[in-house]
């Protein structure tokens, strides 16, 4: 067993029974429907089936990072136990929780002088994000240093590929992604916008496509082309979606078809109530590791 943890924020976007499984620690962000505020908690609080609604029925959304007050008090705990840790926060250009993370480690750091925290920016969201934790697990289990496995990240963050797309503008407009005109025509011409996480860990639409059809099929091209050893690609691919299994399904059996080599069975579960705050309904998102994200 390691003497450090290995953390990450309920952004993640996985199961509690998967980061168990991988002996992987999180941290809930919060969020906030018809005024009552929750933690995100993978689904406990509020199931996702109700979360999601809840939005399609028209109710507002809000969301908060963790504050610096509760990373302490996580992290204490295992700096109590004489671990050091390394805990991976969302992406910075998604959100400011990087910021929470760095000072509660800088109010730590005088009271467990001997304990190493590193506060790692994954530049990853969703199950993007998730499926760099998992690699970092890989990496632990193997027998990494803390100080070889934050290496480990940091060098390797890039390589996660993310590709959402949405069949509802909604909430791409609210968010102010999309224009309301955009968003209004969108709709009405069955436009499918395809997106991606970019270098700097910003998610940005990339493509506007019609008809849900077609995006798949587009999504499916960009893991043919960026996917690590292309359709030979043997590594693990995440699949997460907001209220729209069918659709999940189907780009799974597509890449099953097209990529024959991939590690064990894809992995789908839903987007959070986080990150689903700002898609809403009817997105999917695809994750895999591949070439190293330039733009």
């Amino acid at each position: 067993m390691s003497d450090y943890v290995l953390s990450c924020c309920s952004t993640v976007d996985l199961t509690e029974e998967y980061l168990r499984k991988r002996n992987i620690e999180y941290i809930p962000f919060h969020f906030e429907i018809d005024g009552k505020e929750y933690f995100d908690d993978m689904g406990h609080s509020m199931p996702y089936t109700v979360f999601y609604q809840k939005m399609t029925d028209g109710a507002a959304t809000r969301t908060s990072q963790v504050s610096a007050g509760e990373y302490e008090k996580v992290f204490e705990r295992f700096l109590k136990k004489g671990m050091d840790i390394i805990h991976v926060t969302l992406s910075s250009g998604i959100s400011g929780t990087i910021n929470s993370a760095n000072v509660a480690k800088e109010m730590l750091a005088e009271k467990y002088p001997e304990r190493k925290i590193y506060i790692i920016d994954s530049l990853a969201a969703s199950g993007g994000y998730g499926l760099l934790m998992d690699g970092a697990a890989d990496k632990r289990d193997e027998g990494l240093s803390v100080e070889e496995l934050a290496a480990w990240i940091e060098e390797n963050k890039l390589r996660l590929h993310h590709w959402f797309f949405t069949t509802d503008l909604t909430y791409l407009v609210r968010g102010g992604r999309v224009s309301k005109v955009s968003g209004y025509f969108g709709n009405l011409l069955s436009i499918c916008p395809l997106l991606n996480v970019d270098f700097m860990g910003r998610l940005i639409p990339r493509y506007k496509i019609r008809t849900k059809k077609k995006v798949l099929a587009e999504t499916l091209a960009r893991m043919k082309e960026h996917a690590e050893g292309g359709q030979e690609y043997s590594g693990k691919v995440f699949i997460n979606d907001s209220a729209c299994r069918r659709d999940s399904d189907e780009l799974a059996e597509m890449i099953r078809k097209e990529f024959p080599h991939i590690d064990g069975e894809i992995f789908q579960n839903s987007i959070g109530t986080t990150i689903g705050s700002h898609t809403g309904p009817g997105t999917v998102a695809l994750f895999f590791w591949g070439d190293k994200r330039i733009d």
